[in-house]
């Protein structure tokens, strides 16, 4: 199956298709991840883009469920190097070519990567189409044109979960067949989650520091929250612009002070705005597991995974009762801030790191710990 990506600027790629056979539509964005295709596939940050896997050879230790860091893959199309038609690991159970068939997912391969993303890095990511159906050039560069831009873009409420529930798995095994759950213990404290697109390791991370974790949708109002008497509220991961996510804003703006607040990526870019920030996009985004990221307190170093286009202005916070908290090594953008005189801090990278280093693990640790001096 022959298949052929299009960008809105007339950079063309051909190569081969599987998975899917159709059209997929997005913003083409790069990932520098060296593992973890699964957790990628399957997080929701990832709605609306086309992800490139920088990594050569992708889908050879097949899929599984345990991997999934949502229930479907969220990505609108992937494109890589080598696509593997067979799985090697005793933990899969289905190749990836037939996981992302079943969603219908299209992947091109047989194209130059390196290409592509290094057109990616000096001319900024680009609206983009993927297609097995259309050889004409003209055509699907005009389709890639008429694409809507990320820009403005609220994809948090299309993402987010419809309905609140409890999540109530705790970490993974790294032993084959034990079963995990919460730890044995009662929970104690009561996190409330705003789903922008969480994903699963951050409700296992909080489950395993001994969280009870209520999700809630997007849209959820503080009242709503409060009214369920969390001992802290968690501001979660997802995609899109935060500007139109003024619903997100208000309710975090009335929760400030009210209980302690966790937040990372979108998360962290709305905290910016309640806090009278502004944000900006940035020209291709961070997507991987590999960014130095430098704690200013302490001047410690870490290694990171970021999957965001949109970063906090901190200049835009100059006036705001907050101290700026880390920095990315890479672009000197604005990685972590906290209140001052409240209970509220955020990362814009992602602590729980599916794939990704555990350097950040302590973030959660660092939440419960704040909890704890809001009860004393």
């Amino acid at each position: 199956m022959q298949a052929i990506l299009a960008l809105e600027d007339g950079r063309v790629f051909r190569g081969k298709g599987y998975g899917a056979r159709g059209e997929c539509y997005g913003e083409v964005v790069f990932n520098t991840s060296i593992t973890g295709y699964q957790e990628i596939f399957t997080d929701p940050s990832y709605a609306g883009q086309i992800v490139v896997l920088t990594n050569p050879e992708i889908g050879n230790y097949g899929t599984n469920p345990d991997d999934n860091e949502a229930t479907r893959p969220y990505i609108e199309g992937l494109v890589v190097r080598e696509f593997s038609p067979i799985s090697s690991n005793w933990r899969s159970q289905q190749v990836a070519e037939e996981y992302l068939e079943r969603y219908k997912i299209p992947v091109l391969a047989d194209i130059d990567t390196r290409a592509l993303v290094r057109h990616l890095r000096d001319h900024g990511s680009k609206r983009g189409v993927i297609s097995s159906l259309e050889a004409d050039i003209d055509t699907l560069i005009e389709k890639a044109r008429a694409l809507p831009s990320m820009v403005g873009a609220d994809l948090a409420r299309v993402v987010s979960t419809k309905h609140r529930y409890e999540w109530q798995t705790g970490e993974r095994p790294h032993e084959p067949d034990k079963v995990v759950g919460v730890k044995d213990q009662p929970p104690k404290y009561h996190v409330v989650a705003y789903d922008y697109g969480i994903k699963h390791n951050i409700l296992r991370k909080l489950a395993g520091e001994g969280c009870r974790v209520t999700v809630v949708p997007a849209e959820t109002s503080a009242a709503d929250v409060l009214a369920l008497n969390p001992d802290g509220v968690f501001l979660s991961n997802g995609p899109g612009d935060p500007e139109p996510c003024t619903y997100a804003v208000r309710s975090i703006r009335d929760l400030t002070g009210r209980v302690p607040i966790f937040g990372i990526c979108l998360g962290h870019q709305l905290v910016g705005l309640a806090l009278g920030g502004k944000t900006y996009k940035l020209k291709f985004g961070h997507h991987g597991g590999n960014h130095p990221v430098k704690q200013l307190g302490t001047g410690k170093i870490e290694i990171t995974a970021h999957n965001h286009n949109f970063a906090v202005d901190p200049d835009s916070l100059k006036s705001a009762d907050v101290d700026l908290t880390h920095i990315d090594l890479n672009d000197q953008t604005l990685e972590g801030l906290r209140h001052r005189s409240q209970p509220l801090f955020s990362v814009q990278y992602h602590p729980e790191a599916s794939p990704g280093p555990h350097d950040s693990h302590y973030l959660f640790k660092d939440f419960v710990n704040m909890m704890e001096e809001w009860k004393g």
